[in-house]
This record gives C-alpha cells, sequence and structure tokens, in this order.
C-alpha cells in the first residue's frame, strides 16, 4: 500500500490524532525550558572548577546513567503512570537547574547534577513515545511519534537558544546565577 506524500497537511492531521494534540502541546511547551546538555555542563565546570579535560566524561556519565535508569523508571511508568513519570522526569530537570544555583559543593554536586539528568532523561524520552504510542493508531505510530519528537526538539534547542542569549548578555554569575560581564 502507498504511504501519502510527507507534507505539512499531513502532520496537521496527525495533531487532531484525539489525545495527540494535548500531548505534542504539554511535551513541547516543557521541552523550552531544557537547556542542553552541553550548557549545564560547562556551568557545572565554572562552577565546581574541574578539569576541562573530563568535561566529555559528562557526556559519557550522563548517557550510563540514562542506560541504568531507563528499564526502572519505564516500569515505575507502567506500574504508577506515564504522565506522572513524565511531569516527575521534569521535576528532576528543575532539580538539575536548582542544584546548580547553590554554592559550589565540588564533586558531589557534579554527581547531583549528572544523576538527576541522566534520570530525568530515563523519565521522559521512552515515556513520552509510550504515551504518543497509547493514542496513535498502529498506521500512523511512527508518523506521530516523529511529529512529537520533532516538537519537543524544535522546543529544546529554542531554550538552549535563548538560554545562550541569556548567558551571552549576562554572563555566568550574578545574584541570579549569572553576571554582567564586560
Amino acid at each position: 500500500m502507498a504511504q501519502p506524500a510527507l507534507s505539512a497537511g499531513a502532520a496537521a492531521r496527525l495533531v487532531r490524532v484525539p489525545g495527540l494534540g494535548p500531548l505534542l502541546l504539554a511535551g513541547t511547551a516543557l521541552s523550552l525550558a531544557t537547556v542542553s546538555d552541553g550548557f549545564l555542563y560547562l556551568t557545572l565546570q565554572r562552577r565546581v572548577a574541574f578539569e576541562p579535560r573530563l568535561f566529555p566524561l559528562l557526556y559519557v556519565a550522563t548517557a550510563v546513567i540514562f542506560m541504568f535508569l531507563a528499564i526502572p523508571v519505564g516500569r515505575l511508568a507502567d506500574r504508577v503512570g506515564r504522565g506522572r513519570v513524565f511531569l516527575g522526569g521534569h521535576a528532576l530537570l528543575l532539580a538539575v537547574y536548582a542544584s546548580l544555583l547553590v554554592s559550589q559543593t565540588g564533586t558531589l554536586q557534579v554527581i547531583l547534577a549528572l544523576v538527576l539528568l541522566g534520570g530525568y532523561y530515563a523519565a521522559t524520552d521512552g515515556v513520552l513515545m509510550a504515551l504518543a504510542g497509547a493514542v496513535l493508531p498502529p498506521e500512523l505510530r511512527a508518523s506521530g511519534m516523529a511529529l512529537v519528537t520533532t516538537g519537543t526538539s524544535l522546543a529544546r534547542l529554542l531554550g538552549s537558544v535563548l538560554f545562550g542569549v541569556l548567558w551571552t548578555w549576562r554572563g555566568w554569575r550574578s545574584r541570579s546565577g549569572f553576571r554582567r560581564q564586560g
């Protein structure tokens, strides 16, 4: 059976699938508050002052933590509800941000931020796809999931660009955690 051509109209029709529009809106809105890992790691590096050569290991550590938490968090989502776990994942992200605003605590602050960030990914990435898969009919499932992923990825990009503008404008340290440069 021939598949219809990919178009903006086809994407708009996907949004009308019952339950997908609100999920897309919620996922995209929450993703606007997401700052890229690179900015988080730079903030950690500057606050804790660890060697820049260790910087790439932050990505590895986050991925490893995500890998170890993905299945247990997925099981938790099946048990207590996907929506609750998804929102809980964003609460973990807020905790990452809060940990960056406290006085530096050294290695413990880095470990805490990485565990929280890995937990955020475990509680949001796969769980969001499970939420989308539950409302999408089988013949539209992959397209619908791609639309949700595109929406949340664009929102994360916009959130990171806005943070980058704020970082450039205010610097990384002031009363609110940023300092005016210049």
